[in-house]
């Protein structure tokens, strides 16, 4: 039976966590990327999102990003590799201790947004991503964009990888993901986000932008929590995969 898992960036938006949008995504989900209060999150929400998580039986990891909470952390930053490594250990490590009082394992680290978009492209910033996360601890998955330079990196750091892929973005022909400034960035529809999600599992491949067809080897797919729709697009990804006999769990299960 083919496996896939499905993770979430969640711990992002306190009303989603007041009106239950993010314990429904929990549902749905096999893991968790979890903000650490860079471009979003505070300890509370840390707390809240990690016994969400325990509750649905749900992998943890941690989501560090450009510390850049006016612009979400979705603005590229020019910042020298050091303060990238230290900025990503910093946020790890506040995770980190809300998670043992929690009782909760982090067992993988996923970059947020601009942070991991230039990751996956520019070698020197992956690096600096697996050498903060190295200083911490060398036996987590740490997720990066299926096909990309970044994942190269990690592996060359001794790091597990799980190669990502996404249900809810469109794709540009060279294998990245397409800017957030076009209107078509986002796959809104549940229906055509879930046939890209099974897409991706069944035939590894991807139709970019341009109607092109893209190859991709992924072991995880993102669902956004803040895409809008993200419960209805959570619930049509995870039952047309298991309606498809493939199986939803984490890559360290």
């Amino acid at each position: 039976m083919k496996t896939i898992d499905l993770n979430c960036d969640l711990g992002e938006l306190p009303e989603q966590v007041a009106d239950g949008t993010q314990e429904m995504l929990m549902q749905y989900i096999s893991s968790v990327n979890i903000a650490c209060g860079g471009h979003a999150g505070s300890p509370d929400m840390m707390r809240e999102t990690m016994e969400q998580a325990s509750r649905h039986g749900v992998s943890v990891g941690a989501h560090p990003g450009y510390e850049d909470l006016a612009n979400f952390g979705r603005i590229e930053l020019q910042l020298a590799p050091e303060a990238i490594a230290g900025m990503v250990h910093r946020q790890i490590l506040a995770l980190d201790e809300i998670a043992s009082k929690c009782g909760v394992t982090i067992l993988h680290v996923k970059a947020h947004g601009a942070l991991y978009n230039q990751a996956a492209r520019n070698r020197d910033i992956a690096r600096a991503i697996a050498k903060g996360v190295q200083r911490w601890r060398t036996d987590v998955f740490l997720v990066g964009l299926a096909g990309s330079v970044m994942l190269e990196e990690f592996r060359a750091f001794g790091f597990p990888v799980s190669a990502e892929a996404f249900a809810d973005r469109r794709y540009e022909p060279d294998g990245s993901l397409r800017s957030r400034k076009f209107e078509d960035a986002l796959l809104r529809s549940p229906k055509e986000a879930a046939e890209q999600a099974l897409r991706i599992v069944k035939e590894g491949k991807v139709l970019a932008s341009d109607g092109s067809s893209l190859s991709l080897d992924a072991q995880s797919i993102c669902i956004h929590g803040d895409t809008p729709g993200a419960v209805k697009i959570a619930a049509g990804v995870h039952h047309s995969l298991r309606e498809s006999g493939i199986a939803i769990q984490a890559p360290d299960k």
